[in-house]
C-alpha cells in the first residue's frame, strides 16, 4: 500500500550567511517576518521596506533519510513558487518554473540534505523577456513572463510582494508494484441516472504485474482490468440525487473510492466526493444579440456572483477554516457564483470543497490577466502542462461549472493599443482559442469553456460588446456617474464595481499612529488604483457634498456611495432578466488592508456593500426606475414559487407627509420579473418628494437577511416586507430634515426609532469595539419607524456609545 511521509518540519531558510527556521508550506516573506528580519508589509509603509526580498535568491534545506521498505520512493511537491533547482545530497533532481503545477522526483535509495534553491522571480522574468521579446501589459511589472500568481507583482488593489517558497505541502511517497498516477472522473446524468466514468493512469515498477481497479459510489461497485498503463471503469447510479446551486435545491455529495488492486492486495486508493448535475452554457443568438446564460440541471438562472481574488497575498497562510469563513460570508450575502479571477491561482481543494458544500457555483479562470503573454518556450509547454494537471485535479467538484481562458486579454489586444505594439508577435490568442479549449474538450467535456472575460464569442463582434457574451463595465467607475449603469442592458456583467475604504478599525490597525485623512501618507499608500482618490471624490460629489476635513464623515459617505453604486447596477440588470443573465461584482474580498472595490475588507470585516448585497441578491427584490419616460416598479422573483400579494405605493414628502397612495396587486411568476407602471399621480414632482413601494416578501423565498438594509431600495421597520425608494434628484439636492432618532439598548443589540426621515442609517459596529459585528448595514427609516440592529462581540453595551457609532445622511450645508 502506498505510504506517505510528510516533510513539513525541519526546514531552514538560508539568509546571507545565517539560517532561519522555515515553515513549510510557507514563503520567504512569512519566514522573515517570523524571525523578525522584516516588518509586517501590511502595516504603514512596510511594503516598500521589504521590496528587496523579491529580488534575492533563497534556499530552503532539510535532511531526509531512509531506508524505505518499498520498491520506490518519490519526492512530491504540491507547489513550488516559482523558479527553483532541487537537489539531494549534491545530486540535481531537477529544475522547475511554474507555481501552478506539482512536481514528482524519484529519490529511491537516496538520502541526505534536500535543497530547494529559488531564483528571483524578477531575474527569471527578465531572462525570459530577453529571449522572447517585449510584451505589453496593464502594469509595469513583468508578471507575463513566468507562470506565477500575477498579483504578487502588485495590482490596483494589491501590494507588490514578490514571493518565493514551498507554498504547498511536500512529502515522500513510498510504493511498490504500481501506484495511481492520475484519475480523470467524468460525472454526468443520463435520463435520471448518475454516471461516473473513471479514466485511470498508473505508474509501475513491475510491468508484468496483473492489475485491476475497483470503484465504489453510492453503494454501486464496478471493476475493470488495467492493461499496460491505464484503463477505464464506469458506474451507473439509478435515481441519483441532483446537486443544485444554493437557492435551487440541495447539495448531495457522494463518496467515490477507487482502489488499485494486485490480486486481492490494494496498492493505492484514490478518494473524492462528487455530485451529480448537468451544466450547459446557452450562447445562442437571439433578438438582443448573443446570450450567456448558465443552465444547471435544465434550470436557467440569473447568476448572483462575486469575483474572488487570493484572500492573502501570501496564499500559504490561507487555511481551510479561513476559506470556509469567507465563502460562508459569500453564501450569506445571497451569492450563488464565485469567479476565481485570472490574476490569482488555482485554489486549494479546501476552496472547492467548501463551494461544493455551500452550493456556490465556481467560474474558474485560467491564470492569465491583463497582459500579452508570449506563446514561445519555455512558457508554452508550461501552460499546457499546468492546464492538464489542474483540469483533472478539479474535475470531481460539482461546484465547478465553467472554464474561462483569461481576464481581459482579448479586450486588451483590441482596445489597449497592444496590436500595433506587438507587430505580429504572439500574445496569448493561441492559448485562449487553441491550447486551452483543446485541453478542456479532451479532458473535461462535461463543462463549457469560454475564451475570455470579456468575450463576445468571436472576433465578429468587439470583445467587450455588451450585446454579445460577457461584458466588463469599467467606464462608469473610471469616468462616469454610477447612474449610467442604467443606460445599457449587457447580456452578462462579469465585472463592475465601486471603491470604498475598509472598516475604520482595519485602517487603525494597518496605519498605527497615523492621523487619518483621505490623503494622509498611509491612506495614499493603501490606495493602489490609478487616481483612486480622485475617482472616489468625483463619484461622490455627483451625489453628496464632499466633506472638508471630516475624515469620519468622508469614510461613511464613501462606503455609502459604494453600496449605492453597486445597487444601481444590480437592481437595473436583475430587472432585465432574462436578457441580462448575471452580474459578478468586483470584488468579494481583499488580500491586505486597502481601499478597494471589495465587500469584505482585508481584515475580514464586512463593509456596508456586503449587507447591501444580501438585499440585492435575495430571491426577491423590488426596484424602481425609469423606462421610456415612465416610472416603473420591477418585482424580481428568483424563487421557485409565484410571488403574489398587495403592493403599496406612497408618494411622500421629506417631512413625512403622505401625498398620495395606491394599492396594486403584485403577481410575479417563479424565476421571472413582473413590472408595474407607477400611476402618474404618484410620481414625485420635485426634490422634496419621493416614492415608497412596499410588498410582502412571502414565506417561500429568501428575501435577504437584511430585508431592511438598502440604499436606493430598502425596507423600513422590522418586518418581512420589501421596500423600494425612489428620489427623483441626487441626495445633494434633497432638502432632508435634520435627522432625529432615539437609541435604546435591546438584548443582543440596539433599537433605533426615527422621529424624522432618517436616510441610510449605518451602525459602524467596529467603532463600538474592534471585534463587534452588526447584522445589517444601511437602513432608511420613515418617521415613526424603528429598526433593531443585532450586534455580536460587544462586551460592554451602552446607548451613548452606540449613538456615537451611528451615521446617516445629513442635510447639505
Amino acid at each position: 500500500m502506498l505510504e506517505a511521509t510528510p516533510l513539513g518540519d525541519g526546514w531552514i531558510l538560508r539568509h546571507d550567511s545565517d539560517t532561519l527556521p522555515a515553515t513549510v508550506p510557507g514563503c520567504v516573506h512569512t519566514d522573515l517576518m517570523a524571525a523578525g528580519v522584516i516588518p509586517d508589509p501590511f502595516l504603514g509603509l512596510g511594503e516598500t521596506e521589504v521590496a528587496w526580498v523579491g529580488r534575492r535568491d533563497w534556499t530552503y534545506e532539510r535532511r531526509i533519510g531512509g531506508p524505505w521498505r518499498q520498491e520506490q520512493t518519490d519526492l512530491v511537491f504540491d507547489g513550488l513558487d516559482t523558479v527553483a533547482e532541487i537537489s539531494l545530497d549534491g545530486r540535481l533532481l531537477g529544475t522547475v518554473r511554474n507555481m501552478h503545477r506539482s512536481y514528482r522526483f524519484d529519490v529511491t535509495g537516496l538520502s541526505g540534505r534536500l535543497s530547494v534553491r529559488f531564483v528571483s522571480a524578477y531575474a527569471e522574468a527578465e531572462a525570459v523577456r530577453g529571449r522572447v521579446g517585449e510584451r505589453p501589459a496593464a502594469y509595469a511589472e513583468p508578471y507575463q513572463y513566468l507562470r506565477k500568481m500575477a498579483c504578487s507583482f502588485g495590482w490596483d488593489w494589491g501590494p507588490t510582494l514578490v514571493t518565493a517558497g514551498i507554498w504547498r505541502p511536500v512529502r515522500l511517497e513510498h510504493w511498490s508494484t504500481a501506484r495511481i498516477a492520475r484519475v480523470r472522473p467524468l460525472v454526468t446524468v443520463e435520463d435520471g441516472t448518475g454516471v461516473v466514468e473513471l479514466a485511470v493512469d498508473v505508474e509501475r515498477t513491475r510491468v508484468e504485474a496483473p492489475l485491476a481497479v475497483e470503484a465504489t459510489v453510492a453503494g454501486v461497485r464496478a471493476r475493470a482490468e488495467i492493461e499496460g498503463s491505464g484503463g477505464t471503469v464506469r458506474l451507473r447510479v439509478p435515481d441519483a440525487r441532483l446537486w443544485w446551486p444554493r437557492g435551487y435545491g440541495e447539495q448531495p455529495l457522494y463518496e467515490l473510492e477507487l482502489k488499485l488492486l494486485h490480486g486481492e492486495d490494494a496498492l493505492d486508493v484514490w478518494r473524492r466526493r462528487v455530485g451529480f448535475r448537468t451544466m450547459e452554457l446557452d450562447r445562442r443568438p437571439d433578438a438582443h444579440g448573443t446570450g450567456f446564460t448558465l443552465v444547471v440541471n435544465g434550470e436557467r438562472l440569473f447568476a448572483r456572483g462575486v469575483n474572488w481574488i487570493p484572500d492573502d497575498v501570501f496564499p500559504s497562510r490561507i487555511t481551510r477554516e479561513r476559506y470556509r469563513e469567507r465563502l460562508e460570508q459569500a453564501a450569506g450575502a445571497g451569492v450563488d457564483l464565485v469567479r476565481i479571477w485570472g490574476g490569482g491561482i488555482y485554489e486549494s481543494e479546501d476552496f472547492y470543497d467548501a463551494c461544493d458544500e455551500l452550493g456556490l457555483l465556481v467560474w474558474q479562470d485560467f491564470p492569465f490577466a491583463c497582459a500579452a503573454y508570449p506563446e514561445e518556450q519555455p512558457l508554452r509547454g508550461e501552460v499546457e502542462a499546468e492546464a492538464r494537471e489542474n483540469v483533472v485535479r478539479l474535475m470531481p467538484h460539482p461546484s465547478l461549472v465553467l472554464w474561462n481562458g483569461n481576464n481581459e486579454n482579448l479586450w486588451g489586444f483590441r482596445d489597449w493599443e497592444w496590436e500595433p505594439r506587438l507587430a505580429g508577435d504572439s500574445w496569448g490568442e493561441g492559448y485562449y482559442l487553441g491550447v486551452l479549449p483543446r485541453v478542456v474538450a479532451e479532458l473535461d467535456p462535461t463543462r463549457p469553456y469560454t475564451a475570455g472575460s470579456p468575450w463576445s464569442g468571436s472576433w465578429e463582434h468587439h470583445p467587450n460588446d455588451p450585446a454579445h457574451g460577457t461584458h466588463h463595465s469599467w467606464e462608469v467607475w473610471n469616468r462616469e456617474d454610477y447612474a449610467d449603469y442604467r443606460l445599457s442592458v449587457p447580456r452578462f456583467v462579469a465585472e463592475f464595481g465601486w471603491q470604498a475604504p475598509p472598516a475604520y478599525t482595519t485602517l487603525r490597525r494597518a496605519l498605527p499612529g497615523e492621523e487619518l485623512a483621505p490623503d494622509s501618507p498611509g491612506m495614499l499608500h493603501h490606495q493602489k488604483a490609478d487616481d483612486g482618490n480622485g475617482k472616489l471624490e468625483r463619484g461622490l460629489e455627483r451625489h453628496f457634498a464632499v466633506p472638508d476635513g471630516d475624515f469620519d464623515r468622508w469614510h461613511y459617505l464613501m462606503q455609502l456611495n459604494q453600496a449605492r453604486a453597486v445597487a444601481a447596477g444590480i437592481e437595473h440588470w436583475r430587472s432585465h432578466w432574462p436578457v441580462c443573465a448575471g452580474t459578478i461584482v468586483w470584488q468579494l474580498n481583499d488580500c491586505w488592508p486597502v481601499t478597494s472595490w471589495a465587500a469584505i475588507d482585508g481584515d475580514g470585516r464586512e463593509k456596508p456593500l456586503y449587507h447591501e448585497l444580501r438585499r440585492l441578491y435575495a430571491d426577491r427584490l423590488l426596484t424602481l426606475g425609469e423606462r421610456d419616460g415612465r416610472l416603473v416598479l420591477a418585482a424580481v422573483n428568483q424563487a421557485a414559487g409565484d410571488w403574489t400579494g398587495a403592493l403599496t405605493l406612497r408618494r411622500m414628502s421629506v417631512e413625512g407627509e403622505v401625498l398620495g397612495q395606491a394599492d396594486v396587486e403584485l403577481a410575479a411568476g417563479a424565476r421571472s420579473v413582473a413590472r408595474v407602471d407607477v400611476p402618474r399621480e404618484l410620481t414625485p414632482l420635485g426634490p422634496k418628494e419621493f416614492l415608497v413601494a412596499d410588498a410582502d416578501a412571502g414565506a417561500d423565498a429568501d428575501a435577504g437577511a437584511d430585508t431592511d438594509a438598502g440604499a436606493d431600495t430598502d425596507a423600513g421597520a422590522d418586518t418581512e416586507g420589501l421596500r423600494a425608494l425612489h428620489f427623483p434628484v441626487p441626495d445633494r439636492d434633497v432638502p432632508y430634515p435634520a435627522p432625529r432618532f432615539e437609541v435604546a439598548l435591546t438584548p443582543g443589540g440596539i433599537t433605533v426609532r426615527a422621529r424624522t426621515l432618517v436616510r441610510d442609517l449605518l451602525l459602524q459596529a467596529d467603532r463600538l469595539e474592534p471585534g463587534a459585528r452588526a447584522d445589517r448595514g444601511l437602513v432608511t427609516l420613515l418617521p415613526g419607524e424603528e429598526v433593531t440592529i443585532g450586534v455580536r462581540g460587544w462586551k460592554t453595551p451602552d446607548a451613548e456609545t452606540a449613538r456615537s457609532a451611528l451615521y446617516c445622511v445629513e442635510p447639505t450645508r
